[in-house]
C-alpha cells in the first residue's frame, strides 16, 4: 500500500499588537512574550520536542507543523458482466 504524508497545522501563538509581541495559545499564565524568538523558546521549553513552524504574518498567527502518514486505499477493481454492464 502507498502512503501519503499530510501536514497538520496546529496554532501555538497569536501576535499581540503593537509591535512583535506574542502570546502562546495553550499557556494558562497568559504571558506576553517580547519577541517571536522568546515565544518559540517558551514553546520549546514547555513541549520538549523538535518541530517545524509556519508563520502566517497577515493573520498574526504562528503554527507548528505536524506530519502524519496516511495509507492510500487502492480503488476497487471495476467488474462488468458479459453485456458490459457494471456489477
Amino acid at each position: 500500500m502507498e502512503k501519503e504524508t499530510v501536514e497538520i497545522l496546529e496554532l501555538i501563538a497569536i501576535r499581540v499588537p503593537p509591535s512583535d509581541r506574542w502570546k502562546l495559545v495553550d499557556d494558562n499564565t497568559q504571558i506576553i512574550h517580547k519577541s517571536l524568538t522568546d515565544a518559540l523558546e517558551a514553546w520549546f521549553e514547555k513541549n520538549q520536542t523538535k518541530a517545524e513552524f509556519r508563520l502566517a504574518p497577515l493573520d498574526s498567527k504562528l503554527y507548528v507543523i505536524r506530519n502524519e502518514e496516511k495509507e492510500i486505499q487502492p480503488e476497487p477493481v471495476k467488474r462488468f458482466n458479459i453485456y458490459g454492464d457494471p456489477m
